[in-house]
């Protein structure tokens, strides 16, 4: 496993962490979380991703229950969070979700910590933007919620470049604690707003990324060539738009192209479409997902594949997925 430090800051981050979203209560209980987890360590991964928002609370819930059995010492492992969407993003009361105000954030961080059973969180996000609340306020309350003891690190996920820099800005100017990360999407179809938007902020302010969706949800796997199987994480609620990508002529195509390079690179598209993300030295982290132990190994094995991301086969890559990106 190698290791890189988020951003400027001094934590280090495996190259290749493992998040929760989707899997985690909905298709993951505690059992088999423990087992992919301490798999996922003794693979040398040291960073777990989890939000508020996912299942309901109940990924946080599974997460700290496998925590607690593992018995990890505290220093092994980073764990993040992220608020804004509340418990139920369907529901919205007023102050509990969709919001980053500051009655919000000082309540939502007690209510993570006590459902994953920890003391503080190392990583906290900011789910999404929030137009409604100043961000000056905002960020007073993550400073705060860091000064409190309750996290160590805080930064944001699919905010603009020009917020993340407004934040940064306010807290240089009061003297508090900076956001030091972001957690956007990144991958072979998507990937113009890490390459352009945000790698000024990477060489101007020390912006760490910690990237989600890496292989597109499970597209750049290639299983979902002849269409959506059974038991997939496409047939679960809220994945509709994830199933049209399924019927994109052009990606399968791309995709089948990608499948066959990976072939001549003796890897899996999965361990390509992983080694192609880690490649960018603007992320810190790849975050990964795995429901099964087999998967989770299966992308690990792209720790093997970064040395092959030689300019030869990034320029190969690049013709067959890049006209396709966004």
């Amino acid at each position: 496993m190698q290791y890189r430090r988020l951003g400027r800051s001094g934590l280090q981050l495996s190259v290749f962490s493992l998040g929760s979203w989707v899997t985690y209560h909905n298709q993951v209980d505690t059992a088999c979380a423990r087992e992919i987890m301490a798999a996922a360590m003794d693979a040398g991964v040291n960073f777990f991703d989890n939000a508020e928002g996912y299942a309901n609370g109940q990924s946080e819930v599974v997460m700290g229950e496998a925590i607690k059995a593992l018995k990890w010492p505290r220093l092994k492992y980073v764990v993040s969070t992220k608020f804004f969407w509340g418990l139920d993003r369907n529901a919205q009361p007023v102050n509990h979700s969709h919001t980053l105000n500051r009655k919000y954030l000082m309540q939502a961080i007690d209510g993570s910590l006590s459902r994953i059973g920890l003391d503080f969180f190392d990583l906290v996000y900011c789910h999404r933007p929030d137009p409604h609340t100043p961000i000056e306020e905002t960020v007073w309350a993550m400073s705060d919620m860091i000064r409190s003891g309750k996290a160590l690190y805080w930064g944001t996920s699919e905010w603009s470049g020009a917020d993340i820099r407004s934040a940064w800005d306010i807290a240089e100017r009061h003297h508090l604690h900076k956001p030091v990360v972001e957690q956007p999407q990144y991958n072979l179809f998507h990937r113009q707003r890490v390459e352009q938007e945000y790698a000024p902020l990477v060489e101007q302010i020390g912006l760490g990324l910690t990237t989600w969706s890496p292989l597109a949800s499970g597209l750049l796997t290639g299983k979902y060539q002849q269409g959506v199987p059974a038991a997939s994480r496409f047939t679960l609620a809220g994945m509709d738009t994830l199933v049209q990508a399924v019927g994109d002529q052009a990606k399968r195509k791309a995709v089948a192209q990608l499948g066959a390079l990976a072939a001549e690179l003796s890897c899996t598209p999965a361990q390509l479409a992983l080694a192609w993300a880690a490649h960018n030295p603007c992320v810190s982290s790849v975050i990964t997902g795995a429901s099964r132990l087999s998967q989770l190994q299966d992308n690990l094995g792209a720790v093997a594949v970064l040395d092959r991301m030689v300019p030869e086969i990034l320029t190969r890559i690049d013709h067959i997925a890049a006209p396709l990106a966004r």
